[in-house]
C-alpha cells in the first residue's frame, strides 16, 4: 500500500528495520537539543505529514529500548493519527526517570504502525447475550 508523505525534516523517511517489524522509527525533528525533566513531559515535532488511505489509522507508539534504558516513554501510548488529519506528527514524550533526558536532533524517540480499524454503528438493547466469561472484570478470566 502506498501512503502519501511529506518530509519537511532533514531525516529520512521512516523505514521498517526489518521484514518482519511492524513500526517504523519516528525521529525528532529539531535545531537543537530538548531536555525533558523526571517526571517532565514534551511535545517533540518529527517534521513529517502524512495522508492515510479511509479505513486507515498510524499508531504512535513507544521504543522499548528508551523505555527500559532511560525510562522515556510516549505519554498518550498508542497515539492515534486519523485517516482525515494532515497535520505535523508530533510526538508527546514523558521522562519517568529521575534523571534529566536529552533528545537530540534527529534522534528515534518513537515507532509507528499502520493499522487497519472497522467502523460500527450502535444496536442500542436491554441485554447481551451470555459468554464464558460473563461480567468478570480485570483478573477474573478464570485462570489461576
Amino acid at each position: 500500500m502506498k501512503v502519501r508523505i511529506v518530509n519537511k525534516s532533514k531525516n529520512n523517511l521512516p523505514e521498517y528495520s526489518t521484514l518482519h517489524s511492524a513500526g517504523m522509527d519516528l525521529r525528532a525533528d529539531l535545531a537543537a537539543p530538548v531536555v525533558i525533566e523526571p517526571l517532565g513531559r514534551a511535545l517533540i515535532p518529527t517534521g513529517l505529514y502524512i495522508q492515510l488511505p479511509e479505513g486507515y489509522e498510524a499508531q504512535v507508539r513507544p521504543r522499548s529500548g528508551l523505555a527500559i534504558s532511560k525510562g522515556v516513554t510516549v505519554l498518550n501510548s498508542p497515539g492515534t493519527i486519523d485517516a482525515d488529519y494532515r497535520g505535523e506528527i508530533k510526538i508527546i514524550l514523558v521522562n519517568l526517570s529521575a534523571e534529566s533526558f536529552v533528545v537530540n536532533p534527529a534522534e528515534r524517540i518513537a515507532q509507528m504502525v499502520i493499522a487497519s480499524y472497522a467502523r460500527i454503528s450502535w444496536e442500542e438493547t436491554d441485554s447481551l447475550e451470555e459468554s464464558e466469561r460473563g461480567d468478570g472484570g480485570f483478573g477474573h478470566t478464570g485462570r489461576h
